[in-house]
């Protein structure tokens, strides 16, 4: 085989300036282009990682101020729980007292009601006794009876203070002797002499009748009044057991 050095030369040399045409207006904007790409890439690259360090940081925040708000929620819910306690016992209390208030309250009135119903009770038993007394006392009406309640009127009027009998026997004081029955004019001179001794002097009697006396007589003057009745009787007895069923 022949080689024609000349021909070889020349593609030599073509290849030569090929080669540097195409590394000085091919490669050199091509690698261009490739470092552009490459420093664009990084850029993205670096930009990311940024982007990602920021996410990271922002992530990290809000896992933070979700933390605060799980540790705010919680004191929230314990003040919450706090309270409810609190209330819930205050309540308690408050219902505890007025429980108790209504109670007393209760016991009170029914023990008022109680003792209502017993001076009721009383009052009618004591009634119902001197109603009784009265219809049988009332049977033993006569001379002999009044004789005692006469001598029982002059009983009361010598007990008086002497200061009183005298001043009921001066002149100008004036006396009303008042009976269960009417008195004749026997009767009526017979207790107005009794009257006037047990005084020691002779006040002017005048005469009265009055069947609510039962029996007996009541003797009425200026700041004076004797009794000796069946009623004045029985209202003492009454008034007796009303007092002890009081007490």
């Amino acid at each position: 085989m022949k080689i024609d050095w000349w021909t070889f030369g020349f593609q030599t040399v073509n290849v030569a300036i090929l080669i540097w045409l195409l590394g000085h207006f091919f490669w050199k904007p091509v690698a261009g282009m490739i470092e552009a790409r490459r420093a664009s890439a990084q850029k993205l690259t670096d930009d990311a990682e940024a982007n990602g360090a920021k996410a990271a940081a922002a992530l990290a925040d809000i896992e933070k101020t979700r933390a605060g708000f799980a540790k705010e929620r919680e004191a929230i819910l314990a003040d919450a729980h706090k309270t409810a306690d609190a209330s819930c016992a205050a309540i308690l209390a408050t219902a505890k007292t007025d429980a108790e208030a209504l109670r007393t309250a209760a016991k009170a009135v029914i023990a008022k009601d109680e003792a209502a119903q017993r001076d009721a009770w009383s009052k009618r038993s004591s009634d119902l006794a001197v109603d009784i007394a009265g219809r049988l006392s009332a049977r033993l009406d006569g001379p002999v009876v009044q004789a005692c309640f006469l001598e029982w009127l002059l009983a009361e009027i010598r007990k008086l203070p002497e200061t009183t009998r005298n001043a009921a026997a001066s002149e100008g004081m004036k006396l009303e002797l008042t009976s269960a029955v009417t008195l004749d004019a026997t009767a009526r001179k017979n207790c107005g002499k009794a009257i006037a001794e047990a005084f020691g002097g002779n006040p002017p009697i005048s005469f009265l009748t009055d069947a609510g006396l039962i029996d007996g007589f009541e003797l009425h003057g200026e700041h004076l009044i004797v009794q000796s009745s069946w009623r004045a009787d029985l209202a003492t007895i009454q008034a007796d057991l009303t007092r002890e069923h009081a007490e």
